[in-house]
Parts: C-alpha cells; structure tokens; sequence
C-alpha cells in the first residue's frame, strides 16, 4: 500500500480549523482499492476539525463488490457510538423502504458523504443534536468517498439528500431539479476539477431521516420508496440515466 502523502506531526487542530492545508482529507487516503485498508486509514483521518469531537470515524459498509452504493449526509449520534453506518431510526426506516421497493440490503454498500458526526449539545442539555456538515467538510471528506466508489465500482449510486447528491454532482445543487431521474456520474476528473468518479449511473432521492421528520410521513415514505424503485429498474436495465447536462 503507497500512502498518497505522510500528515505532519502536530499538525492537529489549530492548522485544520483555521482552514490551512490540513483541511483536506487526501492526505490521509492511502493509494488502494482495498476496503479493508482504506478503512483502517480512516480510523485516524484527521483531514477536518470534525474528528476532534466525534467518538470514531464510521466509514462505509458492505459487500466489496456491491452493484448499488448508497450515499447519506452523514453518521449521525447512533452511527458515531456504533461505528456502523445506517444503524439508527433513519437506518431502519431506509431498510424497509429498500425491502419494499425490492432491493436487496444484501448487494447494497452504505456509506455517507461525510465520515464523522458533526453535532451541537444546547447549553444545559446532554443530548447531542445533528448539525449539518458545511460545504468546506464535505469537500474535505470527499476523498474518502471518490477511494470508496473506486473500490466498489458499482453500477448505481443513490444519493440520500441534497449534501450527498452535491458530493457526487458537484455545485450548485437542488435536490428538486435531480430528483428521481436516472444521471450520469460526472467524467474523467469529476465537476469543478475535483478528483473523477467510475463510470456508474447515480439517482438522487430525499434521506431516509427528512421521512421521518416530514408532516406527512407516510407520503414521504411512498415517495422515496417510488425513487427506490427507479433504482431497482435501472439495476435491470429497463430505465437508464439521461446524459448529463439534460434537464
């Protein structure tokens, strides 16, 4: 295994939070498609202030040759404790609605667009509170995901919320204008010069945790469960994504 570059000792917090060379995980990800590697290298990224708080990065899980890659925001507080991605509420909720849709859990790799758990504990309070990953946190991060999707080379990505889809398609991004359409994975050295993503076709759907949080949460989850089954279509090749570019 070739490390892409060594971090310098004592670099730490002040450099990462000031918004120095540090904030970046690439250093970190070692040069392997080997999941097993990229996750032990994980285990100690320091490439974002957001390590400093969180209990462990929780990378991706799943089969190493999975045809679908599901891509959330982030762990959030039962994720951080476990170490496992999609364990909480929203996990279980994602779960059935990929059982009803008639997607296998099985061939199904999960992982999110930011590998530790960004929160607020309100004064006075115990209970830690999600706090969404900034523009900056994301981009730090995004490193890990392009090492992921290289490794798993699916033929589907879905990603669950407006963070995840803006990982994977770039900026500006608006979950309204993608939503349930079969795209492209940007090319050769992805959108805005960030590294490139394999060749594989990505759907864009709302994260299991907004069904749990809409007014009407049984339309919520008809509707994501319908975006699951766009999934499954293209999976068997009777829908295919639009080109890029095409509204």
């Amino acid at each position: 295994m070739r490390q892409r570059a060594q971090h310098a000792e004592g670099g730490g917090r002040s450099a990462a939070a000031a918004g120095g060379p540090d904030h970046d995980a690439g250093p970190f990800v070692p040069d392997t498609r080997d999941l097993g590697e990229l996750r032990r290298a994980a285990s100690s990224c320091r490439g974002c202030p957001l390590h400093e708080d969180a209990t462990q990065t929780v990378f991706g899980a799943g089969p190493r040759r999975a045809p679908v890659v599901l891509v959330g925001e982030q762990p959030g507080d039962r994720e951080d404790r476990a170490g496992e991605p999609f364990v909480g509420p929203a996990g279980v909720l994602l779960r059935r609605a990929l059982g009803e849709a008639g997607l296998d859990e099985s061939s199904v790799y999960f992982t999110n667009a930011v590998k530790h758990f960004k929160f607020t504990v309100p004064e006075g309070g115990k209970r830690r509170i999600h706090k969404a990953p900034s523009l900056r946190e994301m981009t730090a991060c995004r490193p890990w995901l392009v090492a992921e999707l290289a490794a798993v080379r699916p033929r589907l990505v879905v990603a669950l919320g407006a963070t995840a889809g803006r990982a994977l398609l770039g900026g500006p991004f608006r979950l309204g204008d993608h939503r349930g359409t079969l795209e492209s994975l940007p090319g050769a050295d992805g959108p805005d010069g960030r590294p490139g993503l394999p060749e594989a076709q990505v759907l864009v759907t709302v994260h299991p945790s907004a069904v749990l949080r809409a007014p009407d949460r049984d339309a919520a989850y008809r509707g994501l469960v319908a975006d699951l089954r766009v999934a499954v279509r293209a999976l068997a090749g009777t829908q295919r994504a639009r080109p890029r570019g095409q509204g």
